[in-house]
Formats: C-alpha cells, sequence, structure tokens
C-alpha cells in the first residue's frame, strides 16, 4: 500500500478514504459470508428417508364420508379410511418391531385455501401418538416448496399426500429416475413408497400397510 499523506486535511481523509475502501469491501474478516440458497434451490445432498403414503379412503361416487363430529361431508374420509386412519400409529411402534422407521416429522397437504381434509384425518391419530403436530401449510400444487420443506427439515419423514400430486412431489425430489418407481400411483390406498437417499443416491421400496382386512 503506499504510504498515506500526513496532516488532516482534506487531501488526506480522501486519500485514506480510498485507501481503505478495498477493504471494508472485504469485511473484517477477510473474507466472504455465505449467502443463503436462491428461492426454490434444494438444500445440499445430504442424506435421507421421506416415506409417502395417499390418504385412507374416501366415500364412492354418490356417497358422503364424515368429518370428526360425525357430520356428512364428502370431503372427509369413509368409513373403512377412518379405521385405516385409526389403525397407522401400528406401522409405527415405539420399538423396532417394524421395517418402517417412526418419522420425526409428518406433513399432510393443506394450505390456505378450502381443501378436503382426507390427507390430514388420515395422520391425525398418528400424529397424536407421535406427539408431534402434523404440518399442513402446502397446498396441493406446491410440491417444490413441499420438497424444500422435507429435506431441509429433520428425518425420517412421512408425508400423506393427494395420489394425483405424488409423481410432482417426486420429481420435486430428485428422486423421479429411481429404478423400479410407478409412473403414478396405483389405486390403491394400502401402500407405503419410501424414498432414501445415500451418498447423493435416491432409492426406492414399496411397502404394504396390511393394517384392515382385505389389504393385500
Amino acid at each position: 500500500m503506499p504510504a498515506l499523506p500526513t496532516g488532516t486535511g482534506p487531501r488526506r481523509r480522501a486519500v485514506l478514504a480510498a485507501a481503505l475502501a478495498p477493504l471494508a469491501a472485504a469485511g473484517c474478516s477477510g473474507g466472504e459470508e455465505p449467502r443463503p440458497p436462491a428461492p426454490g434451490q434444494q438444500p445440499a445432498a445430504e442424506d435421507a428417508l421421506i416415506m409417502v403414503i395417499r390418504h385412507a379412503e374416501k366415500p364412492y361416487a354418490g356417497d358422503t364420508g364424515w368429518d370428526e363430529d360425525g357430520e356428512d361431508d364428502p370431503g372427509s374420509l369413509a368409513g373403512r379410511g377412518w379405521r385405516r386412519a385409526e389403525e397407522l400409529p401400528r406401522l409405527f411402534p415405539p420399538a423396532k418391531r417394524s421395517s418402517l422407521p417412526r418419522p420425526a416429522a409428518v406433513f399432510a397437504a393443506g394450505g390456505r385455501a378450502p381443501a378436503p381434509a382426507r390427507c390430514r384425518q388420515t395422520v391425525k391419530a398418528l400424529a397424536t401418538a407421535l406427539r408431534t403436530p402434523v404440518r399442513a401449510e402446502f397446498a396441493v400444487g406446491a410440491e417444490p416448496a413441499l420438497a424444500h420443506a422435507l429435506l431441509a427439515g429433520p428425518m425420517p419423514v412421512l408425508v400423506c399426500w393427494e395420489h394425483t400430486g405424488i409423481p410432482r412431489l417426486v420429481r420435486a425430489l430428485g428422486a423421479d429416475r429411481v429404478l423400479g418407481l410407478p409412473a403414478a400411483w396405483p389405486d390403491r390406498y394400502d401402500l407405503v413408497w419410501q424414498f432414501t437417499r445415500r451418498g447423493g443416491q435416491w432409492s426406492f421400496r414399496e411397502l404394504p400397510q396390511q393394517l384392515l382386512s382385505g389389504d393385500a
């Protein structure tokens, strides 16, 4: 650095400011602070375990389900769906007696706009057993934002979603080219899709719930 002029006049102050400007821009530590991820950018490819289920059984055409108060509601679960929701905690017992790990977080389709409550109803008993809230701030159609939240949070995680949006969620996770993955969710309510990421690579397996009579 060239020698700075002595004195206290305007010329000295101007030269001093010009000489110190690069140091101020670089910061006192001499390096840049880490930048936050850009909007929509996925977290780093760390290990992850995400389980996806469809909501439980809905009413057949021309029939109606009922809500938590027993009132008729076409956007709620059917009787068999409520029985599946009640049995869902058996898939994730406290002790290691299942091939499925207990979720650290539970997500369900929701959002601000009025929407069918079936996904939230499906996991309500499970969330109570796990003593964790149901995260329902994401609506069907917001799968990229949901995928970002899943990968940024605690693992393992369970997601209950509308079957039409599950392929979009899988694509948003970056797991859509994994071996053995069906192109669409089958016409069934008794499955679990498990996605595991190790070393940046996804793997997939499909597991039966086997909770109710008639489940495959």
